[in-house]
């Protein structure tokens, strides 16, 4: 099979039937053998009822995931990577913003040119966007090229991207971890990463379900977070074993001075207060105690090595 296209959803009823006619009018044009995964992420209008319709007028081109739940756009993806068959997996959003045009060349990009991944860069993204959307989203952008080192990417965030099939079964997609997925892929070994121009359409129906200041700050955190597991997620003894370490002997050496200042005045005879009541002796002791417990967190780091087995257990409730 040449293209999966993963559509993860939320609420999207009104779309997802001209979102489809769209991607089969350009998989028909350029003779593409595809299927379309579309996941519903817990989604409460009619949307899987017409995804299940969908399903019954092209039984070989349609297949859906529905998630009991809302789990987010990153259980969805990972889903629906898990059921893709596609030589090369393309993701968008159902909103009709990201356009099915764009597939072909999406495509060629990946199985000719050689790249592993391909994202869109919504170059128009400015018509139908608020100012609430577009700031943060320029500012989170330039900090994730910088933290990345993925410096030919413009729009990290961008839902229209293409894969090639080794990418997408060989990285783990979780909590918000959608915006980074060059990142991931990129942490996998997957260092051919391109960028392609894309039209940005306005929706057409509803409104953004992504939209405020929790996504910009959850943005940051999660960004914080992959840098410090790509830097130290496998070997955590060497960032929490050295600061240990380091406050522990800085700890010890004060002790040392504290307690060889006070032995040096009992054998001189100099009168010199209780080693309790200087404050230095109280500070000395609580760095060695917290080097000690930071010491004792990177060897349980080293024995857990961020193994969760439950992390992507999602309750899916049905499957065409």
């Amino acid at each position: 099979m040449d293209i999966s296209v993963v559509v993860p959803l939320y609420n999207e009823a009104e779309s997802l039937p001209e979102l489809f006619s769209w991607i089969k009018r350009v998989m028909q044009t350029h003779g593409f053998s595809y299927e379309v995964i579309f996941v519903s992420d817990g989604s409460t209008d009619d949307s899987w009822e017409v995804i299940e319709q969908l399903k019954a007028d092209n039984p070989d081109a349609i297949r859906g995931i529905k998630f009991r739940r809302n789990y987010g756009k990153s259980p969805a993806l990972y889903c629906g990577f898990g059921a893709a068959r596609g030589e090369v997996v393309i993701t968008m959003d159902a909103d009709l913003q990201d356009s099915p045009d764009e597939i072909p060349e999406l495509y060629r990009m990946i199985t000719k040119e050689g790249y592993d991944l391909v994202s869109g860069y919504k170059m128009n993204r400015s018509q139908g966007d608020p100012l609430s959307k577009t700031i943060p989203t320029k500012l989170f952008n330039a900090t994730a090229r910088q933290v990345s080192g993925i410096h030919n990417l413009h729009d990290f965030n961008c839902g229209l991207k293409a894969y090639r099939k080794e990418v997408v079964k060989n990285i783990e997609v979780y909590g918000e971890m959608h915006r980074y997925i060059p990142y991931l892929a990129k942490n996998a070994g997957f260092t051919r990463i391109g960028e392609k121009r894309v039209h940005h359409q306005a929706r057409k129906f509803g409104k953004s379900k992504f939209m405020g200041l929790n996504r910009f700050v959850n943005g940051y955190l999660d960004l914080l977070s992959l840098w410090f597991l790509d830097s130290f997620g496998l070997k955590p003894m060497h960032v929490f074993g050295f600061i240990g370490t380091l406050m522990f002997m800085i700890g010890f050496l004060a002790v040392m001075v504290v307690g060889g200042t006070k032995l040096y005045c009992i054998m001189n005879g100099i009168p010199h207060p209780l080693v309790t009541n200087s404050p230095y002796f109280y500070i000395a002791l609580t760095m060695m105690i917290l080097g000690t417990q930071l010491f004792v967190a990177g060897f349980l780091g080293e024995l857990i090595s961020r193994n969760a087995p439950e992390r992507n257990n999602y309750q899916i409730e049905r499957e065409i």
